[in-house]
């Protein structure tokens, strides 16, 4: 095979020829990208660190949820989430309430706050990866979105199935 046509790293360009069709190689060098996206537009312009921006869509996405839900849904454990929920509750962007229907459950809800920075947060995120995977096609980036989709949902249920 030709130099040319072995796969290289995207910065360095070193051989990643026995790298390269392993997923999860290429899921790790494609997250440095949008991790920088991420780093740059949510967590200096606006403070916001992954999980807690993933906590208020789910919590904006999905009213009435409760820490216990968030938890299985992240694989997190409950304490995990009720950290990062008091830190959103501290910061006025998620609120506690007691259930209408079993006063013994307790449900979160984003306030005005949370889900003006919500958005904010999510329009900047999706301008920015626009511009850094500007290389791809709005149809090959839909791909992409839906194979990564089933990706984590196939590791989802391998895991359940396991556990």
């Amino acid at each position: 095979m030709s130099n040319d046509l072995i796969p290289k790293t995207p910065a360095g360009k070193l051989s990643e020829a026995s790298l390269h069709g392993l997923v999860g190689y290429q899921l790790a060098q494609a997250a440095i990208t949008t991790t920088a996206v991420f780093e740059q537009l949510a967590r200096e312009a606006h403070s916001v660190r992954p999980v807690e921006f993933t906590l208020l869509c789910l919590i904006a996405e999905n009213p009435h949820v409760s820490s216990a839900r968030l938890a299985k849904a992240l694989a997190v454990t409950k304490p995990n989430i009720t950290m990062w929920v008091d830190r959103l509750e501290a910061r006025g962007l998620v609120a506690r309430r007691p259930s209408a229907t079993d006063k013994r459950l307790i449900e979160l809800k984003v306030t005005r706050a949370g889900s003006k920075l919500a958005k904010t947060v999510r329009q900047a995120l999706l301008d920015g990866e626009t511009q850094a995977l500007r290389t791809l096609s709005a149809a090959e980036k839909a791909i992409l979105i839906e194979l990564l989709h089933r990706v984590a949902s196939a590791a989802f249920h391998t895991i359940s199935r396991t556990a």
